[in-house]
């Protein structure tokens, strides 16, 4: 088609923006100084590195002379984030307080005569924003945009400028025009033209692919449009002040020449798809326009440049070619009206480009320099944040926590899951219920209780026949003894045995005594097992559900709907689960981002309102609340729905019926186990009574065995000196008397010689009968007993309050240690038998030979007296 080449390739014509100069200032002595004041010394040195790095940045910054363009932009990125970290901790201004021997200037970047100086930070920003941007303009202008990619690139750094621009207009332009000195270029009204300039040069680059690629007539007419919007937007700002007065003229008329063209390009390419359509007289008007456009901007060409101009005599002569053709075709064949140009609708326009975000690329949040240095109006802005979060962690926690509290006591209002799994037989008890019965069946159970009542048994026949031996024993040594008396008559003066032994034999009586109660108690135990084996024999069902009375379905039905009742019904109960889940899964979520919320960074870049700042932070959290809320209403009519759904499933399944007979198997298992304990507990303490007695019996018997052995050898001595006296061995009288008298304690006593410190072996001794050079010894007299007529009860008595079945037990009495007693009979007697608390009067029991001792009155507990 006529016409359609392209006049882009002549329109290879862009701007780029020259760097504000600057003077050379040092940063690094006021602000050591500041520190070392502020602070300490000891933190100036701490920082001595990172205030040379910051020297070192704006040493680089004044130097101009970076190898290449990208590396001048890296440059001028980390030393913005630097003043960033420096403005939040380093008050530069001319207060006598503040950093006031620091002065930062600079020159126009259009007008090198003209400069700022001011003694604050904001001129500094702006002046390195406006270089970041005009470095990116430069970076643009060296691609080379006779390539595809070369005008992608290019295209990608004039966005990077106008996102610098508008970064400028944004946040630093307005601080920096304050002063009492300031120039234009950083204006607010400066920035913001500069940035649609670099908008309009950005979206040329695309529009020069967009033909390359061979896009539609349509498509192209829309971009190209929009890049004579762009210049449109910077040519209006570049003619009002003070921007009017400040560009030179050919940079207004570069401007308005390639507003003029991309406006004109715009008809030329829709025109093309009009002709296609056979919409001629739109496109004869459109083709006009465009003429127009051209016509008029011609005539304030002076100092365009050539190449500018050659491309819009081109693209004129495509226009008027194409215009004159559609007029000849509308002529001889269309015939249409041609409306005005100034009837017709706007040119339609799409934006490719936008500017570049900045925020991310100037972000110093992350930066480490001078990260010691928090001032105190950051550590309390920190506080209030921190409250702020925990607030709304807490509040969202206590709701998350609300709603599973009740959804719990809905639910076991309801009985729910718990019917259910009765109904497919997967119930289960109570937990603590459970447990116990657990614990029961560990230890043996029901069935355990025989053995462990055949254990007191043998226990108790063990001490029945140690009594019986310890009593022959003695019975023995009795009558070999009365044999002795007999035969010998009174030449025999040793002391009877039942002198000797009323001690032992009181004891023994005691211990009888208490076997007979002990055996009472054992028949009373073993009668209760019999009595509640069938009723305890439920804690030995293994499972113990299987005791459990089951959820049937009804024998007969209506409508046969059961199974979709209990199916809708377990479907709502797996939805309220995944409820709960997605709460516990939110509640993970808000700690995680309380966990990962270091806004504090951020506070010490942050040059503007606090409150700006937490709001922007805080809603990080909003969406996590509005999940919450709509958990919670989401829960809420499911239990509505669910509690719809429970009550027609108790009303087929007869679910009350069920309750009462599933309480009365808990109460019946209850009481079972509280049955076994006590019936354990009672076996526990027999075994532990016959334990400890048996102890007490076999010391008794050592005693006895002690005994009978040391009269056995003063019988043969005896023997032998009755034998002499026979035999007319000369002995007098006086020392024949009571030799053996003074040598028999009574069994069961301690026996000390008169210097305790001193006790000889017996076998050692002096014969029981004395020389005659020896003095005379005294007669033979019994030693106090040290059970006498008001003798301590057994030590077995205890409070009737006691809950034993069982006599306490028995324990041996520590006589007195000042009696003087002679000779110990035989080195078992030296010590105490059994250790025991001091008996009561009036406790002994009678022996069990006679008249059987009745059931203690201290019996207590499950047992009771017959």
């Amino acid at each position: 088609m006529a016409g359609s080449a392209s006049s882009s390739s002549t329109t290879n014509i862009m701007l780029a923006i020259l760097e504000k100069k600057t003077t050379s200032v040092d940063l690094f002595r006021p602000l050591r100084n500041f520190i070392a004041f502020n602070y300490s010394e000891r933190e100036a040195q701490n920082l001595d590195d990172d205030l040379q790095t910051l020297k070192q940045l704006r040493s680089d910054l004044e130097r101009q002379s970076d190898p290449t363009p990208t590396a001048r932009r890296d440059l001028l990125q980390n030393y913005f984030k630097t003043l960033c970290l420096v403005e939040t901790r380093f008050p530069i201004s001319p207060d006598k307080d503040h950093i006031n021997t620091v002065t930062f200037t600079w020159h126009d970047a259009f007008k090198h005569k003209q400069k700022a100086s001011q003694q604050n930070i904001h001129l500094e920003k702006a002046a390195v924003l406006f270089n970041l941007g005009a470095v990116y303009s430069q970076i643009g202008l060296s691609y080379d945009r006779a390539t595809v990619e070369g005008r992608r690139l290019a295209s990608h750094a004039f966005i990077g400028a106008a996102g610098a621009f508008a970064f400028l207009r944004d946040n630093a332009a307005t601080k920096a025009s304050i002063g009492s000195s300031t120039t234009v270029d950083i204006s607010v009204e400066c920035a913001g033209m500069l940035e649609r300039l670099m908008l309009a040069q950005a979206q040329e680059c695309v529009f020069e692919n967009t033909i390359a690629k061979g896009s539609t007539p349509g498509v192209c007419a829309k971009i190209s449009r929009q890049v004579g919007v762009y210049y449109e937007e910077a040519l209006a700002a570049l003619n009002v002040a003070p921007l009017n007065q400040h560009f030179d003229k050919a940079w207004i008329s570069h401007v308005q020449l390639k507003a003029a063209l991309f406006y004109a390009e715009a008809c030329y390419r829709y025109g093309l798809e009009l002709h296609e359509k056979e919409e001629i007289a739109e496109e004869i008007a459109r083709l006009r326009s465009g003429v127009s456009a051209l016509t008029e901007v011609k005539k304030s060409s002076k100092g365009a440049a050539a190449q500018l101009l050659d491309a819009i005599s081109k693209l004129e002569a495509n226009l008027n070619r194409n215009l004159e053709r559609a007029m000849k075709e509308n002529d001889r064949v269309y015939l249409m009206r041609v409306p005005s140009p100034s009837s017709l609708p706007p040119l339609p326009a799409f934006s490719m480009v936008k500017p570049m975000a900045m925020n991310e690329v100037l972000d110093a949040s992350k930066e480490k320099m001078f990260a010691s240095l928090v001032p105190d109006s950051s550590a309390k802005a920190l506080s209030r944040y921190t409250e702020m979060v925990d607030d709304i962690i807490r509040t969202q926690a206590e709701k998350l926590q609300q709603a599973s509290e009740l959804t719990r006591v809905r639910l076991k209002e309801m009985d729910l899951p718990e019917s259910i799994l009765a109904l497919e037989g997967n119930f289960t008890l109570p937990t603590g219920l459970k447990e116990d019965v657990e614990a029961v069946q560990i230890s043996g159970g029901p069935a355990g209780l025989e053995a462990e009542l055949q254990q007191l048994m043998d226990l108790r026949r063990v001490n029945q026949e140690m009594l019986i031996q310890i009593e022959e024993l003695l019975q023995k040594e009795a009558r070999e003894d009365a044999q002795f008396r007999s035969q010998f008559g009174t030449r025999w003066t040793r002391p009877q045995s039942t002198t000797l032994t009323k001690n032992l034999q009181d004891r023994l009586n005691r211990f009888a005594a208490n076997l007979k109660q002990a055996a009472d108690s054992d028949g009373r135990i073993e009668r209760s097992v019999r009595e509640h084996s069938a009723f305890m024999s439920i804690l030995d069902r293994r499972p113990i559900e299987s005791a459990l009375p089951t959820l049937a379905r009804p024998i007969m039905s209506l409508d046969a709907n059961e199974d979709a009742i209990v199916g809708a019904l377990k479907q709502s109960l797996r939805q309220l689960e995944t409820l709960g889940a997605q709460r516990a899964g939110l509640e993970d979520m808000l700690k995680e981002m309380k966990r990962k919320d270091d806004i504090l960074p951020k506070l010490m870049t942050s040059t503007g309102s606090y409150e700006d700042l937490f709001r922007k932070e805080i809603s990080k959290y909003d969406h996590i609340c509005e999940e919450i809320a709509q958990n919670m209403e989401a829960q809420e009519q499911l239990l509505l729905q669910i509690q719809a759904q429970n009550d027609d499933f108790s009303a087929i399944f007869n679910l009350e019926d069920y309750k009462a007979s599933r309480e009365k198997c808990y109460k019946q298992i209850q009481a079972a186990i509280a049955k076994y304990r006590e019936i354990k507990e009672n076996i526990n303490e027999g075994l532990k009574f016959y334990v400890t007695l048996q102890d007490a019996i076999t010391n008794v018997k050592q005693q006895c065995s002690d005994f009978v052995m040391t009269r056995n050898i003063q019988c043969r001595e005896m023997m032998e000196d009755v034998q002499r006296q026979m035999a007319g061995l000369n002995f007098q009288d006086g020392k024949n008397t009571g030799g053996y008298n003074s040598n028999y304690p009574s069994a069961g006593h301690q026996t000390q010689r008169s210097n305790p410190q001193q006790q000889v072996d017996p076998r050692s001794q002096t014969p029981y009968y004395q020389p005659r050079e020896q003095p005379p010894m005294a007669g033979y007299t019994h030693p106090p007993p040290p059970y006498s007529s008001s003798q301590p009860p057994s030590p077995y008595h205890v409070p009737a309050t006691s809950a034993s079945p069982y006599p306490p037990h028995q324990a041996q009495q520590q006589p007195p240690a000042s009696h003087e007693y002679g000779q110990p009979a035989y080195p078992g007697w030296r010590g105490p038998y059994y250790n025991a608390h001091a008996q009561q009067p009036g406790s002994v029991p009678r022996p069990p030979y006679t008249i059987p001792a009745p059931y203690p009155p201290h019996q207590s507990g499950y047992y009771k007296q017959q």
